[in-house]
């Protein structure tokens, strides 16, 4: 699986060479910018590894520049159905319950460590990175695709209106709601005195797109400490896409 423009590529993991760069770019994003910390990070060797990492597929996006010298500036980790007993379950089990998802019998498709370095964010790599996930969706035959998404830092009291708004307005069904291990109560400000569009900019950027193409997000948000992050967990039923994002899908499908 793989797609091209210009100098930029997406395709799975293929090497050890390869994990190693996604590694690499993990720790530049997650550990140098975002203060992450954790038994795996490895500040000699510069990477941001955990247990998972053998089990998995790596999507990478992949800068092969006019010199030739390539160089991963995204990555996206992939953990299926299939793969997560050989990995001692889902990497979300240690913030999120997910019995309703795993009861549901559905194919699922875990997406986390996902990043971008800071040149790449917000432009073509990043549509790149979402159409060869689709084709991996559609080739697995995946319904449901979940994980972690993170705000930066632990302040709650200035995340409030943005977690009151998810919960308010994006909360996943009942068949789907999974619900945080150490519960942090989302609904931390009524919904009458919510500043909408003041709380949705404080939104990372990553949880809005998941948003916009229907996504949901579980009960009560996950305080990671050693990540320094305030997580929330999206999910996104292939049944319940708008209409845009399952003209993607039917696109793969019939590739």
């Amino acid at each position: 699986m793989t797609a091209t423009t210009d100098c930029l590529t997406v395709r799975l993991s293929q090497t050890e060479d390869d994990v190693r760069a996604a590694q690499h770019l993990r720790y530049r994003v997650f550990v140098e910018e975002l203060g992450a910390t954790g038994p795996m990070v490895d500040h000699e060797a510069k990477i941001e590894a955990d247990h998972y990492d053998p089990f998995v597929d790596h999507l990478l996006l992949i800068d092969g520049n006019k010199t030739g010298h390539e160089r991963v500036v995204g990555v996206y980790r992939l953990l299926r159905s299939d793969m997560a007993d050989a990995a001692g379950g889902f990497y979300s089990r240690s913030e999120y319950d997910l019995t309703p998802l795993i009861a549901s019998g559905r194919k699922l498709l875990e997406l986390g460590r996902s990043c971008l370095a800071a040149d790449y964010r917000g432009g073509q790599g990043m549509i790149l990175m979402w159409n060869a996930l689709s084709d991996y969706v559609v080739e697995h035959g995946i319904e449901v695709l979940f994980g972690v998404a993170s705000f930066h830092g632990t302040d709650i009291e200035r995340l409030a209106p943005a977690l009151s708004l998810l919960a308010d307005r994006h909360m996943a069904p009942e068949g789907l709601r999974v619900r945080s291990q150490v519960y942090q109560r989302m609904t931390l400000i009524e919904p009458s005195q919510i500043d909408r569009v003041s709380a949705m900019r404080d939104v990372p950027p990553l949880i809005k797109a998941y948003l916009k193409i229907g996504g949901f997000v579980g009960d009560g948000a996950f305080v990671d400490h050693a990540f320094n992050t305030t997580d929330v967990c999206l999910i996104l039923d292939t049944e319940r896409l708008n209409a845009s994002q399952k003209a993607l899908y039917d696109r793969g499908a019939r590739r």
